[in-house]
């Protein structure tokens, strides 16, 4: 095999990259990590002040990379309880950790905490160059190695590798550079984003309510003001409404906020800076090619309804490193189609599953229909009387889809 500078370069040194550096951080493998921002630079996309559920299945991960403690001392909240409802509708239905026998469903964390642990876990990495900030200006392909053009301190470089894997995002340049196509569907509705306070303790108990015009959610977490009260909130409305909402002002905000949400979390009384981000869902129509591999939003990005966004990325990392390492120990090159294709093949179903499960709850609870509205709300309540069908769903919301990748397994590479 020819000699490259890196067996694996990863472009794009976001949460999806960074994991996938630390979960291969102990292995005989030179990585490179291509990222335009830094860890601690005020404009890392990555890492802002948003909140993520993390999977039960993806704390595991987390578990086994030893990261989990770190991240746990800077602050998680645990979800205990999801509470699903209709708004306007009788339907419901709760999720209970207990009745799932787990601790909680899934752990709140600001992507700003997750950044922090990740980023000092590859400064720790003797086979890890963090190439930052450097940007990417061309990548080729070719039987032997792939290689990749980039600039850093404004300087221009070269370098060639095995095996490239963009993690570069939703926009992503390789997958351009490549030419991969994806399928493209854009929901016409805004995320918008704030923390929420309110005037009773949240349980750890997550909401989900579905309204007409879109998905509402509230996710526990702990802010030092007030640490048993807080929420983040992810607000879907159309796009036409988007300016709208952002230039209201606080009082006005949490006004219309009570009134489309309802008083089961209690009464808002305060609000942070609102931010606003475009929903859409997409799919790369390959995931892989002869020295490609596509991770996290490069490969895919889905409505936040479910809270799986991350969770599918972290997922796609933690079947990739098992690939990877898996080939090493027969000494295969990992750069190589067949292999990779197993990549592929056994993430397919859980990217069809997880997208379709989230798209199908977005077009379903926005129907205004009436005999979808009433079949809906009879299966939410059918949901929280049948034991075998929630306990479907909520494994599917702790992130225990198709084949478990020994990391999600608590078993080491």
């Amino acid at each position: 095999m020819n000699k490259t500078d890196y067996d694996i370069v990863i472009v794009g040194g976001g949460l999806v990259g960074a994991s996938l550096a630390c979960a291969l951080g102990d292995q005989d493998l030179r990585i490179a990590v291509v990222e335009a921002f830094a860890f601690d630079a005020p404009d890392q996309p990555s890492f802002d002040a948003r909140t993520v559920a993390l999977a039960e299945a993806s704390q595991v991960i987390f578990e086994t990379l030893g990261l989990w403690d770190e991240i746990e001392q800077l602050g998680v909240t645990p979800i205990q309880n999801i509470h699903i409802s209709d708004r306007s509708h009788s339907g419901l239905t709760h999720l209970d950790s207990k009745e799932q026998g787990v601790d909680a469903l899934g752990y709140v964390v600001e992507m700003r905490i997750l950044g922090k642990i990740l980023g000092q876990r590859m400064s720790t990495l003797d086979n890890v160059d963090y190439l930052c900030p450097a940007t990417l200006e061309d990548v080729r392909f070719s039987d032997q190695h792939a290689s990749l053009r980039i600039v850093q301190d404004q300087q221009k470089q070269e370098i060639t590798t095995r095996l490239v894997v963009a993690a570069d995002g939703g926009k992503s340049i390789v997958r351009q550079q490549a030419g991969v196509q994806s399928w493209q569907t854009s929901y016409g509705q805004t995320a918008v984003i704030a923390n929420v306070a309110t005037d009773q303790p949240h349980n750890n108990i997550a909401y989900e309510r579905f309204t007409d015009t879109g998905p509402m959610a509230l996710l526990p977490t702990t802010h030092p003001d007030t640490p048993d009260s807080m929420y983040a909130l992810v607000w879907t409305v159309k796009e036409a409404k988007r300016d709208e909402l952002l230039a209201l002002d606080d009082a006005e905000f949490l006004q219309r906020l009570q009134q489309r949400f309802g008083v089961r979390a209690g009464r808002f009384i305060k609000a942070s800076q609102r931010h606003a981000y475009p929903l859409s869902m997409s799919l790369a129509k390959e995931h892989v090619r002869h020295r490609l591999a596509f991770i996290g939003n490069a490969a895919h990005t889905m409505h936040p309804v479910a809270g799986q966004g991350f969770n599918l990325g972290l997922r796609d990392v933690a079947s990739l490193a098992q690939v990877i390492v898996d080939g090493t120990q027969k000494n295969t090159d990992i750069g190589d189609l067949q292999l990779l294709q197993t990549y592929a093949k056994w993430r397919r179903k859980d990217h069809i599953q997880s997208m379709g499960f989230t798209d199908g709850l977005v077009r379903v609870f926005s129907s205004r229909f009436p005999p979808l509205m009433l079949a809906r709300n009879v299966g939410l309540l059918a949901l929280d009387v049948l034991p075998g069908l929630k306990h479907r769903v909520a494994r599917q919301a702790m992130g225990y889809v198709g084949k478990m990748s020994r990391l999600a397994r608590g078993l080491r590479l």
